[in-house]
């Protein structure tokens, strides 16, 4: 059983962890599998910067999900097993109350006005939809990069509401290098002249400076190795456009061409930038004094973190971190190295590493559970 977006309305005020509210907040979601066994046996998911709640297809949405290879019956988030929620992220544009969205104080868009948003509030609105959907206790959490945070803010927040976590590519607060990037991404979408502090139109939205910061993102999202393996030194095959001797001249520069195009007009750019600073002011030492501490008070019975040996943003060091810190208790913890090429989007795309990796994980935890389910 599968369905097709849904969205959470809530009527009431939605407080913001760094002050602020809103007067009332709606969360897009989807759902696939029985909801019959949502009280022992759901799942909920978190996305990275990007995706909507479309993690699958479904008998309602036959369109190819972002993590289409991961969820359905018979797949390592299996279906016919488990209940499985995937929640777009407050602040996204895809559904969710966001900087697009409308204020019905002023009838306008947020824009700028929109509160500081943190992983704090995406944790939170998460939880508003399992208590929604009457799921008191999930059998795990799981979420990649940006997802990742947002399952350990989730933890931090809900002790005793969730049985395992799995966080992939993730980390307990951003390196300063990856702070950095993001920072750089935000100032290119700042300082083209058509985002006019915020409020810019529909049809005149900073193109160039969210092509910028989507070219600088894609380089840090894959590995140096892999640019080399993938393109090494080839040429483009189109001319230069009259009037611009330094326009592309390699396949690796179309190739980031393509995908910068692509994005501009899939993605809010005021939705970007608060995103983008979220995943920096995260900070899971907040909910303990120390990264150390805030982990040995999560409750979960068990847990799985994956690092990727070439990851540029979450670099393997931080996974292992995750990995000690949930150690200590006693609680069962699996860290799993991925050798994985593809760098930070390796989730995405090494499907044959992951999969094994994420089905025996939680077939383990539903191994007594009918197949028939």
């Amino acid at each position: 059983m599968a369905t097709a977006r849904k969205i959470l309305k809530l009527q009431r005020p939605f407080p913001m962890r760094r002050g602020g509210e809103l007067p009332n907040v709606e969360v897009a979601y989807e759902t696939w599998g029985d909801p019959a066994v949502r009280h022992d046996h759901a799942v909920m998911i978190f996305t990275g910067l990007s995706p909507s709640a479309h993690a699958a297809s479904s008998t309602e949405d036959s369109s190819q999900g972002w993590w289409e290879d991961m969820i359905g019956p018979g797949r390592p988030i299996d279906t016919r097993r488990f209940f499985v929620i995937c929640v777009n992220s407050l602040g996204s544009p895809f559904g969710s109350t966001s900087p697009i969205s409308i204020n019905a104080a002023t009838g306008q868009p947020y824009r700028l006005t929109f509160p500081v948003l943190t992983v704090e509030d995406m944790a939170r609105a998460g939880h508003e939809v399992a208590i929604s959907l009457g799921v008191k206790k999930l059998a795990a959490v799981i979420g990649p990069s940006l997802g990742g945070m947002t399952v350990l803010a989730y933890c931090a927040l809900f002790p005793g509401e969730t049985r395992s976590v799995v966080s992939i590519s993730a980390a307990a607060r951003s390196a300063p290098f990856s702070i950095a990037l993001r920072s750089l991404q935000r100032e290119m979408i700042r300082r083209d002249p058509a985002w006019r502090e915020g409020n810019y139109s529909a049809d005149a939205i900073p193109v160039q400076g969210m092509r910028l910061a989507r070219k600088l993102g894609m380089i840090t999202y894959r590995s140096a190795k892999e640019w080399t393996q993938r393109f090494g030194r080839e040429r483009a095959s189109a001319e230069h456009q009259p009037g611009d001797p330094f326009g592309i001249d390699f396949e690796v520069e179309s190739y980031l061409e393509n995908h910068a195009t692509k994005f501009t007009g899939q993605f809010d750019p005021n939705c970007y930038l608060y995103i983008s600073r979220a995943m920096d002011l995260f900070d899971l030492a907040d909910h303990g004094g120390t990264v150390q501490d805030a982990l040995r008070r999560f409750t979960v019975e068990r847990a799985l973190v994956i690092g990727v040996e070439t990851d540029l943003l979450f670099p393997i060091g931080q996974q292992q971190e995750l990995a000690d810190g949930l150690a200590v208790g006693g609680r069962e913890v699996e860290f799993v190295r991925m050798p994985s090429l593809q760098g930070h989007d390796s989730f995405l795309v090494d499907m044959d590493r992951f999969r094994p990796v994420i089905g025996d994980f939680l077939q383990e935890k539903t191994k007594n559970l009918p197949e028939g389910l």
